[in-house]
């Protein structure tokens, strides 16, 4: 049978997942905007900003947590917090693949799926609020509880170097299916055969 993973990304659109009632696992990055489905499997975390926002409690994270290596480097630095929190870590996923080249390159969203393809060994990965695949936009849903820096210069150096990572991880897991959903398919970036969307209405909820 099958393994399908849902990943929640941070983008505008990432409300799509909530369109219709889905069956598979499902991981969030960060903090998603609506409850936990029932099926959550667990939180993707990648920053130190967000570590320090969960220690000073002023950002609380509910569910199991898969947190990658600066969190793993943010839990050696707090040991009292890491001791308070432990049976909330799923797991330290600290794979980097070649082609992001270090840490700051590797987003949570990049985290998410690459675990799901790697980790989860899914046959398909649905994928929602990853609109910089997309458009010029990376605004972030995350942005509500911690503020980015998003002025012009930064943007596109993230845009430049987050994109070509999709393109590699897309070609590294040939075998697995890809599914965005978004409100057109217009890519940005170049994909592969196993890569399509699922275009909605354009319209809120």
């Amino acid at each position: 049978m099958a393994k399908t993973v849902h990943v929640i990304g941070n983008g505008d659109w990432v409300h799509l997942y909530t369109r219709r009632e889905r069956k598979g696992l499902v991981l969030t990055c960060n903090l998603a905007p609506f409850p936990y489905p029932k099926n959550h499997y667990a939180t993707c975390i990648v920053d130190f900003k967000m570590m320090k926002a969960m220690t000073e409690q002023t950002v609380v994270v509910p569910g199991e947590w898969i947190l990658g290596m600066r969190p793993k480097i943010w839990m050696e630095k707090h040991p009292n917090f890491h001791m308070h929190t432990a049976k909330q870590i799923k797991e330290f996923y600290t794979e980097l693949p070649k082609y992001a080249i270090n840490y700051t390159n590797f987003n949570c969203g990049h985290m998410a799926v690459h675990y799901a393809a790697n980790k989860l060994k899914a046959d398909k990965i649905h994928m929602y609020g990853f609109d910089s695949i997309f458009d010029f936009n990376l605004r972030s849903v995350s942005d509500f509880i911690l503020n980015s820096d998003r002025d012009p210069l930064n943007t596109n150096r993230l845009a430049d170097k987050w994109r070509p990572i999709w393109t590699n991880m897309f070609k590294e897991f040939s075998n697995t299916q890809f599914i965005l959903h978004h409100i057109h398919d217009e890519f940005k970036v170049k994909v592969s055969d196993n890569v399509s969307v699922e275009v909605y209405p354009k319209k809120r909820i």
